[in-house]
């Protein structure tokens, strides 16, 4: 039976770029796309939906609370409707929307229950990642693997999980530990995880985080506590 896939793409001020990432979404692999406009005070709702996006609000800034938005929508669904797979993806246009289909079929067809897409793995544009990026995932996939046991290359945000573990993982990080906490939890409830190569190009517009130096500190910063955190 096919699978039911929900796609949750978080969204703060992406006008120029959230059309575009919803346009390449696999029509015929996705059930439903989601995006969660977390308080834009631009036009990234309105462009969503005229692209055919489900479109949830959330007041609440930070990536963390729009994805909880995006996974209480999915978890509040009819059971016939409920998703099996859930698609996480960035609103910037920094992934390539189109590879969702091997993301997801370790799950489909190896029974895997979490697929990160590492950029590490597979072509990064020249300057699409910024230094801190790159230190930063190598040392909090060096800490994960030292101290949970399990190999990752990057913390991407271009993901796919099984719905029923997505929820057993009992996520709450509100802001810049979210991916790193997924696969921390993962890691120490042994979950069947893998990477598959992603390709990854330079985002559309300044990144919120990593874009400015107060919001790269915070992001390491959070990641690291939400690593030992969970010891």
């Amino acid at each position: 039976m096919k699978p039911i896939i929900l796609v949750i793409i978080p969204a703060y001020n992406e006008e120029e770029s959230i059309g575009k990432v919803v346009q390449d979404i696999p029509k015929d692999l996705a059930s439903e796309v989601v995006v969660v406009n977390n308080n834009s005070s631009d036009n990234t709702s309105s462009i969503a939906q005229n692209e055919g996006a489900t479109v949830l609000n959330e007041t609440k800034m930070g990536y963390g609370h729009a994805c909880l938005k995006g996974i209480e929508y999915a978890a509040n669904k009819i059971d016939n409707d409920r998703p099996n797979i859930i698609v996480f993806l960035d609103g910037d246009y920094s992934d390539y929307p189109e590879e969702m289909r091997k993301l997801v079929l370790p799950i489909i067809e190896n029974d895997i229950d979490l697929v990160i897409g590492s950029r590490n793995l597979g072509n990064a544009e020249e300057g699409a990642l910024m230094p801190q990026q790159v230190f930063g995932n190598w040392l909090a996939t060096t800490l994960i693997r030292f101290l949970y046991g399990m190999k990752f290359t990057d913390l991407g945000p271009f993901r796919a999980i099984k719905f029923d573990k997505l929820l057993e993982l009992n996520m709450v990080d509100k802001t810049y530990g979210w991916t790193v906490e997924m696969q921390v939890k993962a890691a120490k409830q042994k979950f069947k995880c893998t990477e598959i190569p992603v390709n990854y190009r330079k985002r559309i517009g300044v990144s919120k985080i990593t874009g400015t130096l107060s919001g790269s500190f915070k992001a390491g910063y959070m990641i690291l506590w939400t690593i030992f955190k969970y010891l």
